[in-house]
């Protein structure tokens, strides 16, 4: 099972920034599309940012003009810029590959691989 890692998360205050970082494995060539989610205490998991195969993007109205997702292929890896972070955007936040390569020559597959989360808290 393919395992994503989250990295990134800590603590800032309300104004701040941060930007979290999503890996894969060597196992993974490349991830095409994947999703940012989040679960704040009580709450359910909800989508933040998703970024699809053609790097067309979309965002959670909340986090709209604040957050940024991007891909970096060559690296394996999705970030999640996050700025003028509010105390309301604390959670644990989760990477989901939706769509990966396994090799150059590989053709795009459908897959739902998560991470175990990095927590954000923003102090007010």
């Amino acid at each position: 099972q393919v395992q994503l890692v989250e990295s990134g998360g800590g603590s800032v205050q309300s104004g701040g920034s941060m930007r979290l970082t999503c890996a894969a494995p060597a196992s993974i060539f490349s991830i095409n599309a994947a999703g940012w989610y989040r679960q704040a205490p009580g709450k359910q998991r909800e989508l933040v940012a998703h970024i699809a195969n053609d790097d067309s993007t979309n965002y959670a109205d909340s986090v709209k003009g604040r957050f940024a997702i991007s891909r970096e292929n060559a690296k394996r890896k999705v970030y999640l810029q996050m700025n003028s972070l509010k105390p309301e955007d604390t959670a644990v936040y989760y990477c989901n590959a939706d769509k990966v390569k396994y090799d150059p020559f590989d053709s795009v597959r459908n897959t739902d691989y998560w991470g175990k989360g990095t927590l954000v808290t923003v102090s007010p």
